[in-house]
């Protein structure tokens, strides 16, 4: 693996391991489970549009939704299927990065990212059998204006 490649694995996996500490700090829920009532509250289904003023939690997951239904269509999807999934919902293909599919001796790439800037945010997600699959995670816009360390493939839609 590249050093650009390392840089980049390691700032994901740096971003992941913040969002599983942050999320161990959560409070704890009740042992007793809830029994069904008319009282008891629906969740909410995912929207299947993506509004343009919507924070950051609701992209993140319209974002997730989009690829964990790409994924479960086509748990082999690479970074072209991913993306276009992304725009066809909507995401601005101009605000979005993806890493390469293969690695610089043309193997299939252990992981792919991409990335889409949502206001002064950035939707990160990651594939791929080194990481057990999909992953997600909200980071900072980097000083470049991008979401991703290192080399990037062009989106060409």
């Amino acid at each position: 693996m590249g050093t650009a490649a390392t840089v980049r694995a390691a700032g994901l996996m740096l971003a992941v391991a913040a969002s599983l500490v942050l999320a161990g700090c959560s409070e704890a829920h009740d042992a007793d489970p809830v029994p069904p009532s008319a009282e008891q509250t629906t969740p909410t289904p995912t929207s299947t549009e993506l509004s343009a003023d919507a924070d950051t939690t609701e992209a993140l997951a319209y974002f997730d939704s989009v690829n964990r239904a790409t994924l479960d269509a086509r748990p082999d999807a690479q970074g072209r299927a991913i993306i276009d999934a992304l725009v066809d919902a909507g995401f601005d293909p101009s605000a979005m990065q993806l890493t390469q599919d293969n690695s610089t001796v043309g193997n299939t790439a252990e992981s792919i990212q991409f990335s889409v800037r949502w206001n002064d945010a950035c939707l990160v997600g990651q594939n791929g059998p080194a990481v057990d699959g999909y992953h997600s995670v909200v980071t900072d816009v980097l000083a470049d204006g991008g979401c991703l360390i290192g080399t990037t493939r062009t989106i060409d839609r």
